[in-house]
């Protein structure tokens, strides 16, 4: 440890905290996750749906591409409805004018406001006391069994091929016979009624649903819970008090160290006089197959964007059968996935050798190759499996497998997530093989530590994917789910990536050894703080309960205090370029490492606070404000920070080539532009329209085919193509420049940092 026993114990200590909290929450989840009863019976104990019902029924909801067709509980796709939701409300509403009609003779809003109130107070009564026996079976009153039989039949039309429900499907972006089997549509519905039962009827011992009485619905008084809004005002004293003590700690403690005034820096590119080694050369693959998933990625973003107007055409030309919405948008996600990773693997790989002393490890580039063609594999293998599922080509018991699982980010069927990891985890042993070797030398190795640290943990920490199964209660799915989405991914790749950089600079001669391991480790305790035990804000309403609300509310709030001062950081990484003349050759990596500041600080600080706070989400979850912080965050922080890479190793691949300004400036202000555009002229608003409609009327109607397909709101996604094309522009520019350097022939007789114009 050393001069850093300090950062190091500040470390441990916080990933000790936070693992405890992140473990205990995982318990709770566990042992109150909302049941499935045994069954579901009329007041004489005959059988109306089954366990098995809605275990089957959920499978078929996994085949049909799950979250990315609809929502459930709020997680999924945004042109359907939230099934959930919808469900409730439907039933609700069928089951007031049934009992309007029994009691009073007409429908419900032809009742007096006197008669309303008393069949109100009588539903809220009855959905929010049905309780499960000591039998594991609920009793359903002969009233809400008819609104059942009277809803069921609107879901099984609807994913069938029913003419009068064509337009409805148009309208969800469905395709015609989204499932083909009858038997599988009508365990659907069940499935459905059961998300709603969770959603209605309150936890044993509460006050409040199993679902923290989301989503909102007046009719049965699905309001934010005391707890809700106190745990919101907390999240948002735990995020001033947070910036207030990091601007205290940054103004007495940042100081300009000694060694970093004295540093001076090479000038020659340092990286540029070592003669690259054969594993090194052989990642220019790695950067094509980044960039080719890339435009793939970007051309379906634009692709599910206008099945958001033409539900199931492409300007006319009917193409849902063949590349339904949810299929596209599966592999959109996918793509994305898959391209990131590919270059946070390769900027691994790139480094290993320099820390290994400038040499491969034996049998280096073997293993680079092979990992490039099992990389291959995956993607091919679990796009095709998706394909064969969601066309229902595939037999439905292999489809979890070997299809689609139907959870966002997590889509690839099982056999193909795992292969996934042990391609990672094959990763992690090259990584390992070269950078050991790095603690034989002399000297400081901390810096070295904690990178092998993340790389340790990137490699590990994927396989908490595996930890459900096919019937496993959503409550669990999701917590497991969210280990990689969001610990995965937002934790130790951000991690990685922050120490990888640090460790470039260094090499580079720009910062100094000190300044990248104390900043290195400083930052790593400051993103798990709040990044690890603020996984529960993505659960708050899919069946936990108060404490995962608090612990999730409390430290997600904490993400947002590092991004604070990303200001300085991109203001750093800015003024490297006038450091040395060399560095004008890394202008534009540099430039993308100054896009990440940025988008950190406003797709995943201020959009990500926007839909933190539990009394926000409650209204905002399942709505367009959502992917305002995605795709600010994953591909502003993200897709920006795996370009650099690339471009820094296509850099040092092609050293006698400069980048081309007029492709640069198009990519990359392109990409930026296009984001901007995209989010504030298109997601921003329709998610702001939507949100008064989820706090006015309730999710269903923000949600529902009325509310969406108004004219105001259908030009509103128009309007989004302009943000759309621009976006696509500067991907393919930057995409075109990364393969002219790939396959561009080198001159015969190159000179190092003397500039060759391509």
């Amino acid at each position: 440890m050393g001069e850093y026993k300090k950062h190091w114990w500040g470390l441990i200590i916080t990933l000790i905290i936070a693992f405890i909290l992140l473990g205990w929450g995982g318990f709770e989840i566990y042992r109150t996750t909302p049941p499935i009863p045994d069954k579901f019976v009329d007041s004489s104990g005959q059988t109306l749906i089954t366990k098995q019902d809605i275990l089957d029924g959920q499978s078929a909801w996994q085949s049909t591409g799950g979250m990315q067709l609809g929502s459930v509980y709020g997680h999924g796709a945004y042109q359907a409805p939230d099934w959930t939701a919808d469900w409730l409300h439907r039933e609700l509403v069928a089951w007031l004018n049934i009992k309007a009609q029994a009691d009073y003779g007409k429908a419900f809003d032809e009742l007096t406001s006197i008669e309303k109130m008393g069949l109100q107070q009588q539903i809220k009564e009855e959905y929010r006391g049905s309780s499960m026996g000591s039998d594991n079976t609920v009793v359903l009153s002969d009233t809400r069994i008819a609104a059942i039989n009277q809803v069921a039949p609107y879901y099984i039309d609807l994913y069938g091929d029913t003419p009068e429900l064509a337009s409805s499907r148009e309208s969800f972006a469905m395709k015609n016979n989204t499932l083909p089997d009858l038997t599988a549509r009508q365990n659907l519905a069940h499935f459905y009624f059961w998300t709603a039962w969770t959603s209605s009827a309150n936890r044993p011992g509460t006050v409040a649903t199993y679902t923290n009485n989301w989503p909102h619905e007046p009719l049965i008084d699905n309001v934010p819970t005391a707890e809700n809004v106190m745990w919101s005002i907390a999240s948002v004293v735990f995020l001033l008090a947070g910036i207030g003590l990091l601007i205290w700690g940054w103004a007495f403690l940042h100081k300009q160290e000694e060694d970093d005034i004295k540093l001076t820096v090479p000038k020659q590119d340092p990286l540029s006089l070592i003669e690259l080694t054969p594993s090194q050369k052989a990642l220019a693959k790695y950067a094509f197959l980044v960039v080719a998933l890339f435009v793939v990625q970007i051309f379906l973003g634009g692709f599910v964007a206008h099945y958001t107007i033409e539900g199931q055409d492409f300007y006319g030309i009917p193409v849902s059968d063949f590349i339904p919405y949810s299929l596209a948008r599966t592999w959109h996600i996918q793509s994305a996935l898959f391209w990131i990773a590919t270059a946070f693997l390769a900027i691994g790989l790139f480094v290993t050798p320099i820390i290994h002393g400038g040499k491969d490890p034996k049998y280096q580039k073997l293993g680079v190759d092979l990992l490039w063609v099992a990389l291959i594999i995956v993607v091919v293998g679990s796009y095709i499996g998706q394909y064969l599922a969601i066309a229902h080509i595939m037999p439905a018991h292999l489809n979890f497998w070997f299809g689609h699982q139907g959870y966002e980010f997590i889509d690839l069927g099982r056999f193909w997530q795992i292969l996934k990891w042990v391609g990672v985890l094959f990763w992690l042993v090259l990584m390992l093989r070269g950078v050991m070797a790095g603690f034989k030398g002399e000297g400081d190795k901390n810096l070295l530590f904690i990178f092998v640290a993340s790389v340790v943990c990137v490699g590990l920490f994927y396989g908490s994917g595996l930890f459900y199964g096919e019937h496993t209660p959503i409550a669990i799915m999701e917590y497991w789910r969210w280990w990689v989405v969001h610990l995965w991914v937002e934790g130790f790749f951000e991690v990685f990536a922050t120490v990888s950089i640090a460790f470039i600079f260094y090499n580079l001669g720009l910062v100094s050894k000190r300044i990248a391991t104390g900043s290195s480790i400083a930052s790593a305790a400051l993103f798990l703080l709040g990044g690890v035990p603020g996984t529960f804000h993505h659960l708050y309403f899919t069946g936990t309960t108060t404490p995962i609300m608090a612990i999730g509310a409390s430290f997600s709030a904490l993400e947002v205090v590092p991004l604070i001062v990303l200001g300085y950081e991109g203001y750093e990484h800015w003024s490297m370029q006038r450091h040395a003349k060399w560095m004008e050759r890394l202008k534009w990596p540099v430039l993308c490492f100054v896009a990440v500041a940025f988008w950190n600080m406003l797709g995943a600080g201020v959009f990500g606070f926007m839909i933190n706070p539990p009394i926000s989400l409650f209204y905002l979850q399942g709505l367009n404000t959502t992917p305002v912080h995605a795709h600010a965050a994953l591909f502003g922080v993200y897709g920006f920070l795996a370009l650099g890479f690339v471009l820094l190793i296509v850099r040092y691949l092609r050293p006698e080539y400069r980048f081309s300004d007029k492709l640069m400036k198009t990519g990359f202000w392109g990409l930026n532009l296009g984001l901007l555009l995209m989010i504030f002229t298109s997601l921003l608003p329709i998610g702001i329209y939507q949100a008064y409609a989820s706090i006015t009327e309730g999710l269903w109607y923000a949600r529902s085919e009325g509310f969406l397909q108004q004219d105001f709101l259908e030009t509103l996604r128009w309007v989004r193509t302009f943000g759309d094309v621009v976006f696509i522009i500067g991907g393919v520019s930057i995409a075109l420049q990364v393969v002219k350097l790939v396959f561009g022939q080198s001159p015969k007789h190159p000179k190092h940092d003397t500039p060759i114009t391509d």
